[in-house]
């Protein structure tokens, strides 16, 4: 999900994309990648049994002819992390297809379908699992993707200082800490942010993790998250500077 990602504004939005879009999403007779008949992971009977995530799944493999790594990096290691994500969703549609469009991100084509696909049915689970913790108990920051936790809003901030996001100018950007330890940051004034208030109840979901970096930088992990009491939404980085950046 990079910088490009799209931001919704409101929580009845994702409900809306999740049965707009995977409605509208194309869904192709080609695909996957692989002979389905050797299907064996849960992950790969789950893209075979969908023709959006065949779609998908030949997408990643066609983008990979073309990828160089930016940072000198194993093309085939790279790959083969990216490979681990999407098997570790195992049947977790929303989940493969955040994993698939991280890759195709990784890789450098990302359909905007795609990227509104991924929106919509991480935003469908972001809902399922905040419902299974009505109390809204804080849950450990999600470390794979498609995983989904609940929080809370700790501080609403410009990007740089401590300038109360509310009443900061459109140009200083956005920052939000939470109270499981994750961290939001957009250069722009993002609205599903601005309109919330700290202390407000939270889900957060993981959606990318990125592998083509310098070895030891892992900033740029992008988290879907929704604020539970005034329905905003948003789709950020928990740093800056993704990585490899300054």
């Amino acid at each position: 999900m990079r910088s490009s990602v799209r931001t919704n504004v409101l929580l009845v939005l994702a409900i809306i994309l999740a049965g707009g879009v995977l409605g509208a999403a194309p869904a192709r007779a080609d695909g996957p990648s692989f002979d389905c008949a050797k299907a064996s992971l849960p992950a790969e009977k789950a893209i075979c049994a969908d023709p959006q995530l065949s779609a998908i799944d030949l997408l990643v493999s066609k983008a990979f002819k073309g990828f160089e790594p930016a940072f000198g990096g194993d093309k085939r290691k790279i790959a083969r992390e990216l490979i681990a994500d999407r098997n570790a969703c195992k049947g977790d549609t929303a989940c493969i297809v955040s994993a698939q469009n991280n890759a195709l991100q990784t890789y450098g084509n990302a359909p905007s379908w795609v990227q509104d696909y991924n929106i919509a049915l991480i935003g469908k689970k972001a809902l399922e699992a905040a419902s299974r913790n009505p109390e809204g108990m804080d849950q450990p920051l999600p470390s794979a993707i498609g995983q989904c936790a609940s929080t809370h809003i700790k501080t609403l901030t410009a990007r740089l200082g401590d300038d109360p996001l509310e009443s900061a100018s459109p140009e200083a950007g956005s920052a939000a800490t939470f109270t499981n330890g994750g961290t939001a940051v957009s250069y722009d004034r993002e609205p599903g942010l601005a309109a919330s208030k700290v202390g407000d109840a939270a889900i957060m979901c993981l959606i990318s993790i990125p592998r083509d970096c310098p070895a030891g930088d892992d900033r740029g992990r992008f988290y879907y998250g929704i604020d539970l009491a005034i329905k905003g939404s948003w789709a950020l980085p928990d740093s800056q500077h993704l990585c490899g950046g300054a």
